[in-house]
């Protein structure tokens, strides 16, 4: 397991060498940015797809896949200890009416450990909730510069979860989660002279929220066989809603432009006194979520299943920051995917053992600009390599996908996607055979 933790380690620093920003949509100027974390690669690559589950991978969207049975090719003594790593790369063409332009990031996307006790499992991690990365600038009519918008940042989640093997096909799970980040934006407004000259001195405001708070995430699958080869999986989950506390700061500036770089350099700061307005500390709503779905299919041979998603994200707002011709309504989405496998227990053919994974989802963000709901549009393929001898695999996945709209003078993003992910399994408490 050592020299496998070693490989994980190696694989973080290859993602944190090349990310910056985890987002470079421009949608997430709205709310507490966009929504980062949407499963394991194996569940992206299955469209988001996170109803399924099984003794070798870990499910960090339903708590409850860290319960189980032994394994009867670990001679029924237990399950495997489960970690997991993955980091993204993608690529985005933001389209206008008139205009189009490139821009990618790179990330990593959550690091997890699960260990079995018996019928119970334990599962903790940490994970990117929410990401900040965008640079806009707005023309007039005649395409001159008005304004020029800067955000980066993001909330963090780290978490830790139970789960629990009720009886032989059901499974029950918590886990709590501790959010944490902050987000940071900047807003210039250009002033020309009569003349149509930049004027030597702009004012910029400048805003940080520090942001914590804590939420719950409440899981159950059941999976019986309906057949000699069939078994049915339905899974749910459910997060209440909460409340995230931000610590807020402003200040006004007083800058010079280089009219070439376009580098910025205060000249002066002015911090304003949010406290005498109320905004000094503010609390945030996170939306409740609701998510169910089933699927069919045979144990180690292939699945397909859909699932539907609903967030309450209508009850969202963020005092410090708010947009006038931005509201939120209630998002969903809805995905379907699956998997095959063609041989599991291959010896001779590695290509049979491989996991090829497709799906699609539908998504409606919540997020509507001047009254044009975003929308996105996604459709996934992925396989998972086996490595190892104890069930260990890489996972590659891919996304195609669009969101977003040029009507009503917005931005339509298409982006592709690539996931990378390692899931590493091992025993660390064996019974001795022999004394």
């Amino acid at each position: 397991m050592i020299k496998k933790l070693c490989i994980v380690l190696l694989a973080l620093a290859a993602f944190n060498i090349h990310a910056q920003e985890g987002t470079t949509s421009p949608y997430s100027f709205y709310g507490i940015g966009s929504l980062k974390f949407k499963g394991t690669t194996e569940n992206r690559s299955m469209g988001g797809l996170s109803i399924y589950s099984d003794s070798i991978h870990i499910n960090l969207r339903n708590p409850a896949s860290f319960g189980g049975k032994n394994i009867i090719g670990y001679n029924n003594e237990s399950r495997p200890i489960k970690f997991t790593v993955g980091g993204s790369h993608s690529n985005t063409t933001l389209n206008t009416s008139s205009n189009s332009q490139e821009a990618s990031a790179s990330t990593f996307d959550y690091l997890a450990l699960s260990m079995p006790i018996g019928k119970l499992g334990v599962g903790f991690g940490l994970m990117p909730y929410t990401s900040v990365g965008y640079k806009l600038e707005s023309l007039d009519d005649s395409g001159v510069q008005t304004h020029r918008y800067k955000g980066e940042g993001g909330v963090n989640k780290a978490f830790l979860g139970l789960g629990y093997l009720v009886a032989k096909d059901l499974k029950v799970g918590i886990d709590a989660s501790y959010n944490f980040g902050n987000i940071q934006n900047s807003a210039i407004e250009f002033l020309y002279t009569d003349d149509g000259e930049l004027i030597q001195y702009q004012s910029r405001e400048s805003n940080r929220s520090d942001i914590s708070g804590l939420n719950y995430n409440f899981g159950v699958t059941y999976t019986p066989m309906i057949s000699e080869k069939l078994q049915l999986t339905t899974a749910l989950t459910y997060s209440p809603q909460s409340e995230l506390t931000s610590n807020n700061e402003r200040t006004i500036a007083t800058i010079v432009i280089n009219p070439s770089s376009g580098q910025e350099f205060p000249v002066n700061d002015i911090e304003q006194d949010l406290e005498a307005n109320g905004l000094k500390t503010t609390t945030l709503t996170l939306p409740s979520k609701l998510a169910f779905g089933a699927g069919i299919g045979q144990p180690r041979k292939w699945f397909v299943g859909a699932e539907y998603t609903s967030l309450k994200t209508s009850n969202f707002s963020n005092p410090i920051f708010s947009i006038d011709n931005a509201t939120f309504e209630d998002a969903s989405e809805i995905a379907f995917g699956g998997f095959y496998i063609p041989q599991y227990s291959s010896f001779n053919k590695y290509w049979k053992r491989m996991v090829y994974r497709a799906g699609m989802r539908f998504e409606n963000t919540g997020l509507k600009i001047n009254n044009e709901p975003i929308k996105e549009f996604g459709i996934s393929f992925g396989v998972g390599i086996p490595i190892g001898r104890a069930f260990s695999n890489a996972n590659f996945g891919f996304e195609f996908g669009k969101r977003g709209t040029t009507d009503q003078n917005l931005i339509k993003e298409n982006f592709v996607n690539f996931q990378l992910s390692l899931s590493l399994n091992d025993r660390w408490f064996e019974k001795r055979k022999f004394n």
